[in-house]
Order: C-alpha cells, then sequence, then structure tokens
C-alpha cells in the first residue's frame, strides 16, 4: 500500500476508541485529516493573525451509513426481492440522519473546549454544528496552525491548514471540519471589488474557458452527405451511427414518467440556433424543440457563440435529446455568472438534508453579492430529480479531501436508493488526472504527465455509486459494424484505480478476474493502487471520438471526450427505462449490481491502452478493464434482460 502513502491528497487516522470516554480539551488527540499535496498553483505565504475570526463547522457523521451499500444494492439487483422497492425521500432523511449521541457528544466537546452552547448553532438536519471562534480558539481546538496561502495565477488569497486532530473519542462522530484543508479559487469578501473584475468574462470559473474537464475538439475539415453517413461512421459520428453501433430503433413513446437529465455548470451554456441546425440534419421533427429548462442556485442560458461556452452545452443537449427522442430531456442549468457551482450545489436542490452539510471552500454560498450574482437564498430540495442524471465534468481525486468525497459519494447513494442512476464521465487522459497531471513520485506534487509519475484517478468516476463511463472508437477505415476499441484519438479513456474508495461488492468478481489474469507485471504500488481492494473505474463505455457537433453556427469541429460517451450511455438507459415502465416496471435505479451479474448484455472491448503519465497505461482485455469497464452498450440484450427481471 506504498501508493496510498504517497498519493492520498488526505489521510484519515483509523483508530477507533470507546465512545464513551470521557470528553475534553486534555484527552487524547489523533490527526483527522492530512494534506500531503497541495493542489497545483498554491503558495504558502504566512501565518494568519491571531485575533482573526473564522467561520468554523463542524460536519457530523451519518448514522446507519455502515448499511448503505447494503440497502442500496437490495433495491438494485435484479435478484433481490426488494428490487425496483425505491424508498421515499423522508425515509432516506429519517434512516441517515446524525445521532443525537453524535450530535450531543460533539457540543460537549466544544462547551468543554470553551465554546459555550449558545455559540453553537445546528442545521435544521441536525447534519452541521457551526459557530465562530478566533484563530487562536481554532488552532488550539485542533491542534493545528492556520496559514494565508495565494493561487499564484489569479492572485488569489485563501485560509487553510494542512491537518488537524479531534479528540479520539469523538473521531466516530465526525466527518470533516471546515474551514481546515479545501482549498478554492474563489476571492474572500474583502477582495469582492478584485472579484467582480475577474469574473465577468468567466474565465477564472471553475468550468470557464481553459478548464481541463471539457471535451476536446479538433478541426472538421466538412462531414459527408447525411445519406452517407453510415458509410463514414470511422471520421463522422452522428446520431445515426450510434443508432447502429449499439442497435438503438427509433423512440415511439413518450412516457410521462420517464425523462433524462443534463447537468450544465454555467458558465456553459447550450446556443438554441446551433440546436436547430443539428437537428435540421439529424432529427428534423425536433427543429424548434428545447429541454426542459431548470435553473438551480442562478442557472441561466448564454446564447452568445462562443465556442469555450457552448461546447460541452450543445454536445450533450444535441446527441442526449436526438437519441431519446420524444422522451424528454432536461437540463439542469447550475450556478450564476460566477461560474464556481460545485457538484454539491446541484446536490443540494434535491436534498435539502444534505444542502446543510456544503463545505463554503469548495461549495458556493448564496445570496452572491457580486454582479449578475444569484442574489437568492441557496436552492436546498425541492427540484425533482429525473430517472437519469449524466454529468461530463469532473474532478481529480487528489483536488478534494477525501471525506469531502466520501461524504459527496455516499449522496449518490442515497439518491440511488430512491431510484435515480447517476453517469459520470471517466475522465479524458487516460491513466493521468484532469490536464493530463500526474502525482511526482519524489515530491509527492501533481506535475505534467510528460514527466511521468503516479497514476491520478478521478472523482466522482471512481465513486462505487455511480455509473462511470469510459470512451471508445471506431477504428479509422473500418465499418460501423466491427468491433471497436479503446479510444486513442485526441483523448484516452479515463480509468483506474481508487485511492479513497473500498471495492464495491458488486465489483469484487471481476477486478479480482483483472487482478489474477491481467495484472501488468510493468507497474507496481509505485503507479498505481494494486491492492485489489479498492475501487476500479469506468464501469462500462461509449464511443467517445469525432463526434459531429454544431457549434458556432456550423459544423468546423469534430468533438471527442468521456463527455461524449457518458451522455449517449445515459440515452441507452433512458430508453431501457421507457420499455419498463411502459409495462409497469419501476426504473432501473442504481444499474451497477445488474450490469455486472450480467455482463453479456453488453459489448466487450478487447483492444486499445489508456495511456497517461509517460506510459501505455492499463490494456482493455476479455473481461471488465480499467479502460472500458465491461463494455458498450447493446440495447436489444440490455432490454430483453431488463425486461424480463
Amino acid at each position: 500500500m506504498a501508493l496510498l502513502q504517497t498519493v492520498l491528497l488526505v489521510t484519515l487516522a483509523l483508530v477507533a476508541t470507546a465512545l464513551a470516554a470521557p470528553l475534553g480539551v486534555n484527552q487524547d488527540y489523533a490527526i483527522h485529516e492530512k494534506r500531503n499535496i497541495v493542489p497545483q498553483g498554491w503558495v504558502r505565504r504566512g501565518r494568519l493573525n491571531s485575533r482573526m475570526k473564522l467561520p468554523m463547522r463542524i460536519a457530523l457523521k451519518q448514522s446507519n451509513l455502515d448499511r448503505l451499500e447494503e440497502h442500496l444494492m437490495a433495491v438494485s439487483h435484479p435478484e433481490s426481492l426488494e428490487y425496483g422497492q425505491h424508498w421515499t425521500p423522508a425515509q432516506i432523511a429519517k434512516s441517515f440522519a446524525p445521532s443525537k449521541e453524535t450530535v450531543d457528544a460533539v457540543s460537549q466537546w466544544l462547551v468543554q473546549a470553551g465554546v459555550s452552547t449558545e455559540r453553537q448553532s445546528r442545521s435544521a438536519s441536525l447534519g452541521w454544528l457551526s459557530f465562530e471562534a478566533t484563530v487562536e480558539e481554532a488552532e488550539r481546538l485542533l491542534r493545528t496552525e492556520y496559514w494565508v496561502w495565494e493561487h499564484e495565477p489569479s492572485q488569489t488569497p485563501h485560509v487553510a491548514a494542512t491537518h488537524y486532530s479531534v479528540p479520539t473519542s469523538i473521531r466516530d462522530h465526525i466527518d470533516f471540519v471546515t474551514p481546515t484543508l479545501h482549498f478554492d479559487r474563489r476571492i474572500p469578501g474583502k477582495d469582492q471589488e478584485k472579484r467582480d473584475v475577474q469574473k465577468r468574462d468567466a474565465t477564472n470559473s471553475r468550468w470557464g474557458p481553459g478548464s481541463t474537464v471539457l471535451p476536446k475538439f479538433r478541426f472538421n475539415p466538412g462531414y459527408k452527405n447525411i445519406i452517407d453517413e453510415l458509410s463514414h461512421c470511422d471520421t463522422d459520428i452522428t446520431p445515426n451511427c450510434l443508432r447502429t453501433l449499439y442497435k438503438i430503433p427509433p423512440g415511439l413513446t413518450k412516457n410521462p414518467q420517464n425523462s433524462l437529465g443534463i447537468v450544465e455548470y454555467s458558465p456553459q451554456s447550450f446556443v438554441p440556433s446551433d440546436l436547430d441546425l443539428f437537428f435540421s440534419n439529424f432529427s428534423r421533427n425536433q427543429v424548434q424543440k428545447r429541454p426542459n429548462f431548470v435553473a438551480i442556485d442562478g442557472g441561466y442560458l448564454n446564447e452568445t457563440q462562443d465556442l469555450d461556452l457552448n461546447l460541452e452545452s450543445n454536445l450533450d443537449l444535441q446527441f442526449a435529446m436526438a437519441l431519446v427522442n420524444p422522451v424528454e430531456v432536461t437540463l439542469y442549468q447550475v450556478g450564476d455568472i460566477e461560474g464556481n457551482a460545485s457538484f454539491n450545489d446541484f446536490l443540494d436542490a434535491f436534498d435539502a438534508s444534505y444542502c446543510a452539510g456544503d463545505d463554503p471552500s469548495q461549495d458556493m454560498s448564496y445570496p452572491d453579492s457580486a454582479p449578475g450574482g444569484y442574489d437568492k437564498p441557496k436552492q436546498c430540495g425541492g427540484v425533482e430529480q429525473t430517472k437519469v442524471i449524466s454529468t461530463s465534468y469532473g474532478y481529480n481525486e487528489v483536488d478534494l479531501t477525501p471525506a469531502y468525497e466520501q461524504r459527496q459519494c455516499n449522496e449518490y447513494a442515497k439518491l440511488g436508493l430512491a431510484g435515480t442512476t447517476f453517469v459520470f464521465s471517466s475522465g479524458d487522459y487516460g491513466v493521468a488526472g484532469n490536464g493530463n497531471m500526474c502525482v511526482s513520485d519524489t515530491t509527492g506534487q501533481l506535475q505534467s504527465g510528460k514527466l511521468g509519475g503516479v497514476f491520478t484517478p478521478g472523482f466522482p468516476g471512481g465513486c462505487p455509486y455511480v455509473l462511470s463511463v469510459g470512451a471508445t472508437q471506431i477504428n479509422p477505415n473500418t465499418s460501423v459494424l466491427a468491433p471497436e476499441s479503446a479510444c486513442n484519438q485526441v483523448i484516452y479513456s479515463g480509468g483506474g484505480f481508487s485511492n479513497v474508495f473500498s471495492i464495491p461488492t458488486y465489483q469484487k468478481t471481476a477486478v479480482s478476474s483483472w487482478f489474477a489474469q491481467h495484472k501488468p507485471s510493468t507497474y507496481s504500488s509505485k503507479q498505481y493502487n494494486d491492492s485489489g481492494v479498492t475501487r476500479g473505474f469506468p464501469d462500462v463505455s461509449a464511443n467517445g471520438a469525432r463526434y459531429v457537433v454544431a457549434i458556432d453556427g456550423g459544423y468546423k469541429y469534430h468533438v471527442y471526450g468521456t463527455s461524449a460517451s457518458a451522455p449517449t450511455f445515459a440515452s441507452v438507459l433512458t430508453l431501457i427505462n421507457e420499455a419498463r415502465l411502459n409495462v409497469g416496471k419501476p426504473t432501473v435505479g442504481f444499474v451497477n449490481p445488474a450490469l455486472y451479474a450480467n455482463p453479456s448484455m453488453l459489448n466487450d472491448i478487447t483492444s486499445g491502452f489508456n495511456p497517461g503519465c509517460n506510459t501505455k497505461g492499463f490494456e482493455a482485455v476479455q473481461g471488465w478493464d480499467p479502460v472500458t469497464g465491461l463494455g458498450t452498450p447493446n440495447y436489444p440484450k440490455m432490454l430483453e434482460y431488463f425486461l424480463t427481471h
């Protein structure tokens, strides 16, 4: 497990002690979280003034998480007697709320440390305890030191520590504490004027121009006549190419209970005229058709033609809407012009109890007083979940702390209990992270993958409670009916093994088989987590090369990426749900257990690699592999299986 010691963004202590031990500042402390890798671009400048006040928040441990996977499997595995009996939001909230024992234990610790109950406030869900403390108090409470850090490219200051400790007797009651280890590029309130200037062109946003998570593109010298499109799927992927590849028939029905959700983060936005141009060529009865628009925390449509701002959204919506037609597609547009909304901000809109658990150093705070900002409170609950939700954005695991990632991953599981399938792209840099970044095996810091280094898994693609989708391609000069390979044009299918998440039960057989039969002899724990006990990804794959997308009023570019693969696989699942709903069956919900138990419903991909970190990466082989997962969809086989279970 040498890799875990050098790569993990945060090391969580594993020793638990009896909860009955007395509380107090003089008892034994243990490191709760520790940052081994500082995100790229951040430099430590100096100590924080001891009298400065910090808004402290403690994320309390949720109840019954030890049975979360058990409950999820019960409603998600077709062989279970409870298959499809999805939970209500009220059931979920009640089952996983922090216990009174947890709330009382942490509150008592704070009182004994000098933070009176009058200074403490609790969220409505009891998920968080909040209080204000001076730097001196916070450092004494957490046995740490706070520093001012600067993000050199944007000259953004931030307050953070590199480790913190809590009493061993309450470690099992706490997920994490903020502010501590998290870094973010948003500028503190006292620099509001500077923040306003930077946000106007969205270039400093999390998802704005230059973001390494967006799909890749190359100039398109001109796509072939639509009549000949199936003869040229190796050079131009259209909806009909995908229908032929995966044997997807035209849609005939539109069940009102069915829906596909596409998530976009501002400033990314689709252009209606581009949508109509695409439909006029590839789905004519959808001209003037628009997705159902759901704005979350100031989500808005920017209809200005701009390749950097339209690429992701145009790609996702043009192909998803065409593939599931006439089923409705819902666009969840998240975040205001600031462009820094997070996945947690999106999840908040579904689950009010989760909303109380945001991390202000990673998740947006509303109202946003900046010009054009969302001037209302954060949306907490009340937004309806579609049956399938596709997201083509992601982080590196090392960008966030394991505690933050685990809490979010658990939320995908909880919403999976409610019957929603979350689909995420696995990344476009092979075994390297976003931006082709790898972890230096000497300094422990992120560096260019051209220099080699330790493989960098992605998030949430490595969360065991989402469907992680890699990328394939039709090989040059081959027919659309020929077997695909792992994508090696412009992008490489993201894949590997998590350093944070344990292997889920549904995946153990597949991953164990891969380690037994195909483990590369040229790599060791110095390159990746080869323990065999952590989550492998992706789960499945779909074509991700040379998509013909209408952008900026024409077909000027080919688009590549797992950003294309994710909505394609999500569209297939939506059509499966349509068929199930039409015969009175529930939607598939968390689909991973069914796919791993019956991989023959997928097209196994057995050729290609996912290079990165100056290596060939892993190889696509028979069965599951950390390049293309179990394979690509085969709609007739999937339909047959899911209609009989």
